[in-house]
C-alpha cells in the first residue's frame, strides 16, 4: 500500500473515534444512582405534649412543633423516622447523637444548651398553675366572698361615686329645696338617697331635683347610670365568683404551702427545687393533672400553653388555670453539638414563624 493511501485509511479510523469511545463508556458497569430528589432519613425523638406534639386519630405525629418539623424537612428533603421516648430519654438521645433531632415543647436552658444545640426559638411562653375547681357551699364561702378585697374594692368605689353625685345635687338645691337641707350632713346624707334611688332606677319620688342645674345633673346621672350599673354588676359577680374557686392558691407564693405536683426533668421541676418548694414529680403532665382531679395534689405547676390545652380539653369544669404566669421561657428544636443541619434548620424556622402561615398554625391548636 502507498504511502498517501495509508493515511487516508488513518484518518477514516480517526473519524471513528469519537463514536467508538461513547460505545466504551456505554458498556462500562453502571455505580449506584442516586435521584436528585431522594429523601435523607432522620430519626426524630419527640413525646406526647399537646398541643405541640400528639397522635392524631390515623396513628400519625402531629401538632404545632411537628408540623412546622416537617415544613423544615421537607425543604431540606428530609424524610422523618418518629420516636416516642420520655423527656430524659429524649434529652439523652439528643446529647450522645444516638438520634438526629428532638422536637416538641422542649424549652430552651443553660443546663440543656451545654450538652446540646437548640435552633432559633419558635414560641415563647412561661410556667403556670392549675389548681381544682371547687363548688360553692354553705354560708362560710359567701361570707368569704363577701369580705374578700375585691368585692370591698368594688362597693367602696361605688359609694365614693354615689356620694359626690349626691354631693353635687345637694350643693345646687341647698338653697330653694326643702328636700336637701343646707345642713351640708344631712343634705349630703339626703343627696346619697337620691343618687342611689336613681341609680338602681328604684323611684320612690321622694326627693327630686327642682333647679335647672339639679335637673341637668339628674338627667346626666340618669343616662351614665346605664351604663354604670352593668358594670358595676359584672365586677360584683366576678368578685363573688373568685370565692367559688380554690382558695389554697392563688400566687406562686402560696405552692409552698400546698401540695405541688410537677414532671420529671422539666424547666417547672428545675424552678420548685430552686424555690426550696417540695414538689412531686410524676412521669407526665397527664398523671399529674389526674392527681390533682383525684385530690392527691393541690396544684400542677408546668407550661401555661400545655396546661391550658389539657385543661380545656379533658378537665374543662373541675380544674383551672390562673391566670398569673412566671419563669419566661422558650421553645425550640434540639440537635446533637456540631449538627450539620442547625445552620439550615435557623434559615428556616426564622423564614416560617414569620409568615400567615404560622398565624393560623398557632390558632388552629391554640385557638384565638
Amino acid at each position: 500500500m502507498s504511502f498517501p493511501l495509508r493515511i487516508s485509511v488513518q484518518f477514516r479510523h480517526l473519524r471513528m473515534l469519537p463514536w467508538f469511545c461513547l460505545w466504551l463508556i456505554g458498556m462500562l458497569p453502571a455505580g449506584p444512582a442516586y435521584a436528585a430528589d431522594e429523601l435523607q432519613t432522620v430519626t426524630v425523638a419527640t413525646r406526647a405534649v399537646p398541643p405541640f406534639a400528639y397522635r392524631g386519630e390515623s396513628g400519625e405525629w402531629q401538632g404545632i412543633a411537628i408540623e412546622l418539623w416537617e415544613r423544615v424537612a421537607a425543604e431540606l428533603k428530609l424524610r422523618s423516622e418518629y420516636r416516642e421516648v420520655s423527656l430524659r430519654d429524649m434529652l439523652g438521645a439528643v446529647e450522645t447523637g444516638t438520634m438526629d433531632v428532638a422536637v416538641g415543647a422542649l424549652s430552651v436552658t443553660p443546663e440543656r444548651e451545654i450538652t446540646f444545640d437548640f435552633t432559633h426559638p419558635f414560641y415563647h411562653t412561661g410556667l403556670g398553675i392549675a389548681v381544682p375547681m371547687e363548688e360553692s357551699s354553705g354560708w362560710l364561702p359567701v361570707l368569704r366572698s363577701l369580705t374578700s378585697p375585691q368585692f370591698l374594692g368594688v362597693v367602696g368605689s361605688l359609694l365614693t361615686l354615689l356620694a359626690i353625685v349626691g354631693a353635687v345635687v345637694w350643693f345646687l338645691e341647698r338653697r330653694r329645696n326643702p328636700q336637701f337641707p343646707s345642713d351640708p350632713v344631712k343634705g349630703i346624707g339626703a343627696g346619697l338617697w337620691w343618687s342611689s334611688v336613681t341609680m338602681t332606677t328604684v323611684g320612690y319620688g321622694d326627693k327630686a331635683p327642682t333647679s335647672f342645674g339639679g335637673r341637668f345633673v339628674a338627667l346626666i346621672w340618669m343616662f351614665v347610670s346605664v351604663v354604670l350599673i352593668s358594670t358595676i354588676t359584672a365586677s360584683l359577680t366576678t368578685s363573688l365568683t373568685l370565692g367559688a374557686l380554690s382558695g389554697k392558691v392563688s400566687s406562686e407564693a402560696d405552692l409552698a404551702n400546698v401540695r405541688t405536683a410537677t414532671v420529671v426533668g422539666s424547666t417547672s421541676e428545675r424552678r420548685m427545687q430552686r424555690n426550696g418548694v417540695p414538689a412531686k414529680a410524676y412521669d407526665d403532665l397527664g398523671a399529674a393533672l389526674s392527681a390533682l382531679d383525684a385530690g392527691d395534689v393541690d396544684a400542677v405547676v408546668y407550661d401555661k400553653p400545655l396546661l391550658l390545652y389539657r385543661v380545656r380539653t379533658g378537665y374543662a369544669g373541675k380544674l383551672y388555670v390562673l391566670e398569673l404566669d412566671f419563669e419566661p421561657q422558650d421553645y425550640a428544636i434540639a440537635l446533637p453539638t456540631g449538627s450539620r443541619w442547625r445552620e439550615p434548620v435557623n434559615r428556616l424556622l426564622l423564614e416560617f414563624t414569620r409568615g400567615d402561615a404560622w398565624e393560623q398554625l398557632l390558632r388552629r391548636h391554640l385557638g384565638g
